[in-house]
């Protein structure tokens, strides 16, 4: 018989055809597996079905048959039910407490997620940890002495070379290993060719410099004749190995090796006179850079992209411009205590000339700016700013002319009908290094680093995460000292330029005077005499 038709009041829906019923059972047939009521194996499955529906769908698989009498006996059960109110289904509670929330989240996160999160906190412990075991082996070789600071520098000029050569070596090693000979090799003579030239120039100045060290000089003077025979060793070695038919390839190679010597020695090649100046001109300049890192890192991840929505460098996407001002900010407030309170120790301040492989004590005569002074700020400075706001500002004083005498100056007081405002003063105590380390801060947080988006460009251009993994939770130390490179040049020429000419010493001179004739001694005393009355 043809299906019949009948109007549902369930919910003010509109009617349905049994035929309809009977697709959409079939539809839910198919979504369960395939199975009908009538099939012995499904029996089981839909009476438990039923039972855990608690009374609500009960009935249902009998419409799973063909006659059409039982399908319009269950619409005239279903739309009865609508105009009577159905118990909901109860279910057995317990009286144990709500889990908490930051429990609750971890469960409804996926397994991967929670993966993800656990790796991550692994990553940070880790980080954590290996920074904290390189501060504590920094400070004990710092506090070793001279010389073992020296070797530290040497370990990661060698390790730093390693990883950035092997850059292009790892990407092009099929071609290198099959048609160039004496690649690493040369590669690093060139690099012990720059070491021995730098360090030899670096222990001429101090045989120079140290009057018990004299006697060395005669064996000193041959050191530029070594260096340049090494030079043109390698050269020749070099230009030797090139292959007709990869003399481009090879050309390229050799101008990485260069930019990778510059990069490592050279930027690094005033390093020992920071330490030998003074070990604070070596520590200060590593901290500052340490401090600009970290600060920048937790002020992009609190403030990243909160105010200025504009890419701060696209080397570096996760670079943000909240970060690199938050980091310069902290850097420049680090600096102006650190460098307060690294005066305070002749470890740090004193200059040194020997070769001491046990730490002993230094005295010397401190320099000026390691000494506590009154210094005044530009008065000039206050005539931009509104009175109002100077008179606020802690440490400013108001000066005034006595009867318009500009030869007495005196504190302004205030309903002296005979003083008039001359200019504002401010007076601060601080000790000069403090000024110094304020321009360190400032070239440590706008240039130095510009040295780590080079390292990324390089990390990007070569498709790599890390230089190396020496480090745990870090990567290579090039990941590290990448900052550290320029700052440590930039140290040296601010020294020589603001704080002491290191090329001249009364040892040099000594040693400048013996190499005089006759004739030209008489003539440097008598000038020197003529200087002094």
């Amino acid at each position: 018989p043809a299906p019949t038709q009948r109007k549902s009041t369930t919910n003010g829906k509109a009617p349905r055809t049994t035929s309809t019923m009977k697709n959409n059972t079939r539809s839910s047939l198919r979504r369960r597996g395939g199975r009908r009521d009538d099939d012995p194996r499904s029996s089981q499955h839909n009476d438990s079905a039923d039972e855990s529906a608690g009374g609500v769908g009960v009935g249902i698989t009998s419409v799973l048959s063909d006659d059409s009498t039982n399908m319009s006996s269950f619409l005239d059960n279903s739309s009865n039910s609508s105009d009577t109110a159905t118990p909901a289904p109860t279910s057995t509670t317990t009286n144990s407490s709500p889990p908490a929330p930051s429990s609750r989240m971890r469960r409804e996160m996926s397994p991967k997620a929670i993966s993800k999160d656990e790796s991550r906190l692994r990553k940070v412990a880790t980080r954590i940890i290996s920074g904290l075991i390189m501060i504590s082996l920094f400070i004990g070789i710092l506090l070793s002495g001279h010389v073992y600071v020296c070797a530290l520098v040497f370990v990661l000029e060698v390790l730093l070379f390693r990883e950035l050569v092997t850059v292009r070596y790892n990407a092009f090693f099929d071609r290198i290993d099959q048609t160039i000979p004496l690649f690493r090799t040369t590669q690093w003579m060139w690099f012990f060719v720059s070491i021995f030239y730098t360090y030899s120039e670096f222990a001429v100045e101090m045989i120079k410099g140290n009057t018990k060290l004299h006697y060395l000089l005669e064996y000193a003077q041959w050191a530029p004749l070594l260096s340049f025979s090494l030079y043109t060793g390698t050269f020749v070695l070099t230009i030797a190995t090139m292959q007709t038919g990869h003399i481009k390839f090879q050309l390229n190679q050799l101008c990485w090796t260069i930019v990778v010597l510059c990069l490592t020695v050279g930027q690094l090649k005033y390093i020992m006179h920071n330490i030998y100046n003074g070990l604070i001109w070596f520590t200060l300049p590593i901290l500052l850079v340490i401090t600009n890192d970290i600060m920048a890192y937790f002020s992009g991840i609190t403030c990243g992209k909160k105010f200025i929505h504009r890419t701060f460098m696209q080397l570096s996407p996760n670079k943000t411009w909240e970060g690199f001002i938050g980091g310069g900010f902290f850097t420049v407030l680090f600096g102006w205590y650190l460098s307060r309170y690294l005066a305070k120790f002749t470890w740090m301040t004193c200059p040194t000339n020997q070769f001491m492989f046990f730490p002993h004590q230094l005295e010397c005569e401190g320099e000026n700016i390691f000494h506590e002074a009154t210094t005044y700020f530009p008065s000039q400075a206050f005539d931009l700013v509104p009175q109002a706001l100077n008179r606020l500002w802690p440490n400013v004083v108001e000066i005034c002319s006595v009867d318009r005498d500009l030869s007495n100056l005196t504190a302004c007081i205030s309903g002296a009908s005979n003083q008039k405002h001359h200019h504002w003063e401010m007076a601060l105590s601080i000790v000069p290094i403090q000024l110094h380390a304020i321009s360190l801060s400032l070239f440590a947080s706008l240039v130095a680093p510009f040295g780590g988006f080079l390292a990324s460009a390089i990390k990007r251009a070569y498709g790599i995460k890390d230089f190396d993994s020496i480090i745990p939770g870090h990567g290579g130390l090039m990941d590290r000292f990448d900052c550290q490179l320029i700052m440590a040049l930039a140290t040296w020429v601010h020294y020589n330029t603001f704080v002491k000419i290191t090329t001249v010493s009364v040892s040099k001179l000594l040693y400048m005077y013996k190499l005089l004739g006759e004739e030209e001694r008489k003539q440097f005393l008598e000038k020197i005499t003529q200087i002094s009355t």
